[in-house]
């Protein structure tokens, strides 16, 4: 028998809501979703503000999810379990979105489920046009996460190597702000970065020859700064542009380095790559033709479900229910956490 499940997705500065269908076999069925991102909101303090980002969602996610019921052609009571992102993420955020979900359960009487924001992105590529098979090599680059994973089924991952300071989205966002560049700086800097030298800075690719699979960004966003402030005194259009490819250069090899390292000590053919940072078109390019040579299978998102959004919170929940390793709970005293380590997730 199939469910209806909606996903609300508060972590941060998206509030996304989705409804998936679950089918006795295969991925569910994504129905509909609506996202809005704060971004405008924020850019005139070049970064998310909390207080601000809370107040937000709790404006945005009644009316999308309406918006998600129309276009689903489903009605409220159709709804046969809620599911929220429980964590990581701002404490404030995540709590609207887990207070919405729990009080919207109790009124229908119906279970919810908290669900792991990274799981979310982990498991996002089962909704595209390729999907994956377990077991598989996972690269998650999202926000202030940079960890691989080797995932041999739903809750079953094993963390192999993880950032012991900034992530990679974090590199991007931050050497993007030494550029002067607007907010969310990740894009911008890829953007400026076509029209430059990607060789054009020698910077360093921290923890490449480390010998393992961890990863450190904090080095090269030092590097970054003493090259910004150079150009300061003579500033140059075309210099930030090889500065920001460079920058983005350096990030993606030891991505796509540290990717095939792990593919090599697993043994496995197949990778996905999860999160915003997944969306980055020269990270794509690499991948995909290191990955070939290697006879190795890559999978991403769908580009609209990259960035944080309900359709991945609800195809998590869904999985969970279906693989019977996390029943929906109808007592509707929630929590959330927002600090969570992924590795966690079987036990908790």
């Amino acid at each position: 028998m199939s469910s209806l499940v909606l996903g609300i997705e508060s972590s941060c500065d998206e509030t996304g809501v989705a409804l998936v269908r679950t089918r006795e076999h295969g991925v569910p069925e994504l129905l509909a979703h609506a996202l809005h991102s704060q971004v405008a909101m924020h850019a005139d303090y070049g970064g998310v503000v909390p207080e601000l980002a809370s107040r937000d969602h709790i404006r945005r996610l009644i009316p999308l999810a309406n918006q998600v019921l129309a276009q689903a052609g489903q009605a409220l009571s159709a709804i046969d379990i809620v599911a929220f992102t429980r964590g990581p993420g701002l404490a404030g955020a995540l709590l609207v979105g887990a207070g919405v979900a729990c009080a919207l359960g109790a009124a229908l009487g119906r279970p919810v489920l908290g669900v792991h924001h990274l799981e979310g992105h982990l498991l996002s590529p089962f909704l595209s046009q390729d999907p994956p098979e377990f077991p598989f090599v996972a690269l998650l680059v999202s926000g202030g996460h940079t960890q691989l994973m080797r995932v041999d089924g739903v809750g079953r991952y094993a963390l192999l190597g993880e950032t012991i300071d900034d992530a990679a989205g974090e590199a991007f966002d931050k050497s993007a702000k030494l550029l002067g560049l607007g907010y969310p700086g990740g894009p911008a800097l890829a953007r400026l970065a076509e029209f430059g030298d990607a060789t054009a800075f020698a910077l360093p690719r921290p923890l490449l020859h480390s010998g393992d699979l961890d990863f450190s960004f904090a080095g090269l966003k030092t590097a970054v700064l003493t090259q910004a402030r150079k150009l300061e005194h003579q500033p140059c259009e075309l210099q930030r542009a090889d500065l920001a490819a460079s920058t983005q250069a350096a990030i993606v090899e030891v991505l796509v380095k540290k990717s095939l390292k792990a593919l090599t000590q697993t043994g496995l053919l197949r990778l996905v790559v999860a999160g915003g940072v997944g969306a980055n078109q020269r990270l794509r390019e690499q991948l995909n033709a290191a990955c070939a040579v290697r006879g190795v299978r890559v999978h991403y998102p769908e580009l609209a479900l990259c960035t944080d959004n309900g359709a991945m919170i609800a195809l998590a929940a869904a999985m969970r229910v279906q693989a019977g390793i996390e029943a929906p709970r109808s007592d509707y005293a929630f929590d959330v956490r927002p600090r969570w380590p992924l590795h966690e997730l079987a036990a908790a």
